[in-house]
């Protein structure tokens, strides 16, 4: 924010705070404030002493949503809040050709007595800071450590000598754009464009550093999986060495770690140099080419499968980043959402699909229906396969199967799918030769399991109960 900016801002917050009463401070991040002066419409005094873009002006914001984004207080805004409890804004003030704001406050003492004070913004790019200070201005507390004349506790405070300041950038598009309306209104719109930019960017980064790592990863893999291909040799090669080795164990000469033998697989029938170990057999020598024939073989079977998948697997990570580049030009924020919903329900019904310890029922109105056969799979299928929307069933007062009837539409279950399924839970226990049987229900989100509880013994939150004849209908 630079001077004339500034100036602007200043003539609107001695509008709109002066005779204002201070309420609530809330600490938004390490350089970042908000201040609860009781205005209408929801607004707040935001400063900021972010050294990149220190700024200062009044934003609209939700009350939760700034407790939500509250962090711990630092010892500056804990000393504020007990000297400034109650003040009252007498005045906003620029300093003369300084990008420094005073904000002039009169606070009463238990006593009765009013001692002045004043929050002084300063917003110098890199020296930026917010300083309480007294009625003679002496520094009383800072919220970061600055150095120089002027800018420590104790010292009577001075604005920042220019070799410390930073020029600000030009705000006059920002100035003109509140030619209409409010500065601070346009500023807030500013900065929450560039903050959501530079988080869409960040984001951006992150998932380009992953694809890349992923892309290295598997181009990597595929070198030394060619690499070690290439040690094991060629096993035709080493097949057709021992069948040599062999065809001439009776005519072959020796030179050392040389074996000469006659190519019977060349028309010509030259005669070649094998190199073996000269403590080895031509026999010995052969079996040793046919084991290695066994293993080049082998490991270049087990390599192409191998090489086969690590492909694929690079070529839809690369895909995925010609995605994420196209999102990154296109700024389609909905890239990163597509991994979250896409990926959970996958997981889930992998869970429910690899789970074989639940019988499978299929309600008349479409809805799957499982009931647990053990203990144990009663466990699983209620903490580890059912959704926490999921209908959950039990009979009442007797041993038996735990029955969930999955809901992963997050639609209303019918009375019908409910009816048959209480049918099942009191079936499928100690219940089922009772003419009628008592079974509770309730989402599964209510059922917990005790510390320390035997297999298939849970506790209910809250339940509901249901009167049905136990039975198997729309058995599958």
């Amino acid at each position: 924010m630079n001077n004339a900016t500034l100036e602007k801002i200043c003539s609107e917050l001695g509008t709109a705070l002066a005779g204002k009463r201070l309420g609530r401070i809330f600490p938004l991040s390490r350089f970042e404030t908000a201040v609860d002066f009781r205005l209408h419409d929801s607004l707040f005094l935001f400063i900021s002493i972010e050294p990149s873009r220190p700024r200062i002006y009044l934003v609209k914001r939700r009350l939760k949503d700034l407790e939500r984004r509250s962090v711990n207080p630092s010892p500056f805004l804990l000393y504020a809040r007990k000297r400034l409890s109650g003040a009252i804004v007498r005045s906003v003030t620029k300093f003369p050709s300084e990008r420094v704001l005073r904000i002039s406050l009169s606070a009463e003492t238990e006593t009765g007595e009013i001692n002045d004070f004043s929050l002084i913004a300063q917003l110098t790019g890199r020296s930026s800071n917010i300083f309480l200070v007294d009625a003679k201005d002496l520094i009383l507390e800072s919220m970061r450590p600055n150095t120089g004349p002027g800018q420590v506790s104790g010292e009577r405070y001075l604005p920042p000598p220019a070799r410390t300041r930073e020029e600000s950038a030009n705000d006059d598009d920002l100035l003109a754009a509140s030619e209409s309306g409010s500065l601070s209104e346009a500023l807030d719109h500013y900065y929450l464009e560039q903050e959501a930019n530079r988080q869409f960017l960040s984001r951006v980064a992150a998932a380009r550093a992953k694809l890349n790592a992923e892309i290295t990863k598997r181009k990597t893999l595929l070198r030394k999986l060619n690499e070690d291909l290439e040690h094991h040799g060629d096993a035709e090669k080493w097949k057709r060495t021992g069948d040599l080795l062999l065809a001439n164990a009776a005519t072959a000469t020796r030179d050392g770690d040389k074996i000469f033998v006659t190519d019977f697989f060349d028309e010509r029938q030259p005669e070649i140099a094998v190199e073996a170990d000269e403590n080895l057999s031509i026999t010995e020598a052969a079996e040793k080419c046919f084991k290695r024939y066994t293993k080049a073989r082998n490991a270049a079977s087990e390599i192409a499968k191998r090489k086969e998948t690590v492909q694929k697997e690079l070529e839809r990570w690369e895909h995925e980043r010609e995605r994420l580049e196209r999102a990154a030009e296109e700024r389609d924020e909905q890239y990163f959402a597509e991994p979250e919903e896409k990926q959970k329900p996958a997981v889930r019904a992998k869970k429910a699909a690899a789970f074989n310890g639940a019988r499978s029922f299929t309600s008349s109105d479409g809805f799957e229906i499982l009931v647990g056969k053990r203990a144990k799979d009663n466990d699983h299928l209620t903490f580890r396969v059912a959704g926490s929307l999921d209908m959950w069933l039990h009979a009442a007062d007797y041993p038996g199967s735990h029955v969930v009837v999955r809901n992963p539409s997050r639609r209303e279950i019918p009375q019908r799918t409910l009816l048959e399924a209480a049918q099942l839970a009191a079936f499928y226990s100690d219940a089922g030769r009772q003419p009628k049987a008592a079974v509770h229900y309730t989402q599964k989100k209510f059922v917990n399991k005790p510390r320390g509880a035997a297999p298939g013994l849970v506790s209910l939150a809250s339940f509901k109960t249901i009167l049905v004849e136990p039975k198997v209908p729309n058995e599958q």
